[in-house]
C-alpha cells in the first residue's frame, strides 16, 4: 500500500458560479449556523450588468466567501471574475472539462452550480492559470498584431492570385512581390502602364539582373479591372501595416518594464524581439505558477503523453493548447531547425527517426525548457551546446565503453565505475 501526503483541503466558505451571456448562477455554500458538522447553501440568479455584478459582489461579502469559482465559459467569464477580482475577492478559473457533472443526472443551470461549489469545496480541483492585468493588456495587443499580420499576409496572397489571373508571373521571378521593384511594377499596372518592357525597367538594386526574365514575366493581360482590384488591395496592404507599426509602438510601452526579459529570450536562437514579447505575453513573466520546467511544457501541450493500458503503451497526442504559443514556437522551432546550433542539430536527428512533426513538437519542448530556466532565474544566460554536442558526447561513450572492456580481456574481472571524490 502507497502513501501519500497530499494535503486534505477543504474550502470552508465557497461559492461557484454558472456563468451564460446574459445572466448567471450563483450558489454560496457555507457552514450551518444551527447545525453544527452541516453546510448551508443558497442559489441566487443575477444578471451580466455591471451593477447586478456589483450587487452579487455585496451579496458574497456578506456571507464572507473566501474562494470564487467559475467555468471558462467562452469570453463570457472575463467581466465576471476581472470585476470580483477587483472587489478582493480570491478567483478560481475552471477547466469546464474537469469539473463535468456526473452522467446520468439532470442537467440544469442551477445543478451546475450547486455541484462546482461541491467539487471546489473538497479541493477535487486546480484554477486554470489567469494572468494579472498588465500581462492581459500585453496579450491582448501581442495576439490582434498577429491577427493583422496574418489578415496583411492573405491580403497579398489575393494580389498573387489576382496578377496569377492576369497572366503575370512576377512572384516567380521576385520573391517579394511588396518589396521596392515590385510595389513599382504594381503601381506601374494600377497606373495603365502595360508596356512590359518600361516595367522591368522599373526594378532597383540586384533586382535590375533579372530584367529580361522580368519583361517576359510582366508579359500578360491586364486589364483596368484588374487595376482596380489590385488598388483596393494593395491599399488595404498599406492599411494593415500602418496599424500593425502603431500596435506595435503600444507594445513597446507595455512591454518596457520586461525590457531584461525581453533581453535574455532574446539571446536563444530563433527567438527575436517579436517571438520574446509573444512569448511573456503568453506565459507570463512569473515562473512560481510552474514549478517546474516539466508543468509549463506540460500546460503548453508539448509534452508526450503516457497511454498505457493492459501492458500496452497506446499513442496519443499531445493535446490542444494555447493555439497562440503554439504559433509563436513554430516560427521559432522554424528559424532554429535550418541553424548550425544544438537546436538545430536536435531537430535534424529526431525527424530522421520519429519525424517532421514529432520533431517540432521535440523542439518546441526544449525551447520552453530554456524560456522557463531564463525567466526562473533574472542573472541567467543562454549558451547554447553547439552542433557536434550529440557527436562529442557519443564519441566520449563509445572511448570510455572501448577502454572498460579492453580492462576487462586483460584482468578477466567486471569493471564497474565510480564517480571520483
Amino acid at each position: 500500500m502507497q502513501e501519500t501526503t497530499e494535503p486534505v483541503e477543504f474550502v470552508e466558505r465557497v461559492a461557484a458560479i454558472d456563468i451564460g451571456k446574459s445572466g448567471l448562477v450563483v450558489c454560496v455554500r457555507v457552514p450551518s449556523e444551527d447545525k453544527p458538522g452541516r453546510r448551508r447553501q443558497e442559489v441566487r440568479e443575477y444578471t451580466t450588468l455591471t451593477a447586478s455584478l456589483l450587487a452579487l459582489a455585496d451579496w458574497l461579502r456578506c456571507q464572507s466567501v473566501t474562494l470564487v469559482a467559475m467555468e471558462a465559459t467562452s469570453d463570457y467569464w472575463k467581466p465576471v471574475y476581472y470585476l470580483l477580482e477587483a472587489e478582493g475577492f480570491t478567483c478560481w478559473l475552471l477547466n469546464a472539462k474537469h469539473v463535468k457533472n456526473v452522467p446520468g443526472r439532470p442537467k440544469t443551470d442551477k445543478l451546475d452550480a450547486v455541484w462546482l461549489a461541491k467539487v471546489v469545496e473538497r479541493g477535487m480541483c486546480r484554477p486554470s492559470l489567469v494572468h494579472p492585468k498588465p500581462i492581459r493588456q500585453l496579450r491582448d495587443l501581442t495576439r490582434y498584431r498577429r491577427s493583422l499580420v496574418r489578415e496583411r499576409t492573405r491580403e497579398k496572397q489575393r494580389v498573387e492570385k489576382l496578377l496569377e489571373d492576369a497572366q503575370i508571373k512576377l512572384s516567380s521571378v521576385i520573391s517579394d512581390v511588396f518589396g521596392v521593384s515590385g510595389r513599382q511594377m504594381l503601381q506601374g499596372l494600377i497606373d495603365g502602364q502595360r508596356d512590359p518592357k518600361t516595367l522591368a525597367a522599373m526594378a532597383r538594386g540586384p533586382m535590375r539582373s533579372k530584367i529580361p526574365v522580368l519583361q517576359e514575366a510582366l508579359t500578360g493581360h491586364f486589364t483596368d479591372e484588374h487595376g482596380f482590384l489590385c488598388q483596393m488591395m494593395t491599399d488595404r496592404v498599406d492599411d494593415l501595416t500602418s496599424r500593425i507599426e502603431s500596435v506595435a509602438r503600444r507594445i513597446e510601452g507595455k512591454i518596457a518594464p520586461y525590457a531584461a526579459a525581453v533581453a535574455q529570450l532574446d539571446e536563444i536562437i530563433g527567438v527575436g524581439a517579436i517571438a520574446a514579447q509573444e512569448l511573456i505575453a503568453e506565459i507570463g513573466i512569473d515562473m512560481s505558477r510552474f514549478p517546474t520546467a516539466g508543468h509549463l511544457v506540460s500546460w503548453a501541450k508539448f509534452a508526450p503523453i503516457d497511454n498505457n493500458s493492459a501492458g500496452k503503451k497506446k499513442g496519443g497526442s499531445t493535446g490542444k493548447g494555447n493555439p497562440w504559443l503554439a504559433a509563436t514556437l513554430a516560427e521559432i522551432v522554424a528559424v532554429a531547425s535550418r541553424s548550425n546550433t544544438f537546436l538545430g542539430e536536435r531537430y535534424r536527428r529526431l525527424s530522421k527517426r520519429r519525424g517532421r512533426k514529432r520533431a517540432i513538437v521535440a523542439l518546441g519542448n526544449s525551447v520552453l525548457t530554456i524560456v522557463w530556466h531564463l525567466l526562473s532565474d533574472p542573472d541567467a544566460r543562454y549558451h547554447d551546446l553547439g552542433s557536434d554536442f550529440y557527436q562529442s558526447r557519443i564519441a566520449t561513450q563509445r572511448r570510455e565503453r572501448d577502454l572498460i572492456r579492453q580492462l576487462e580481456r586483460l584482468t578477466g574481472k567486471t569493471v564497474t565505475l565510480q564517480p571520483t571524490a
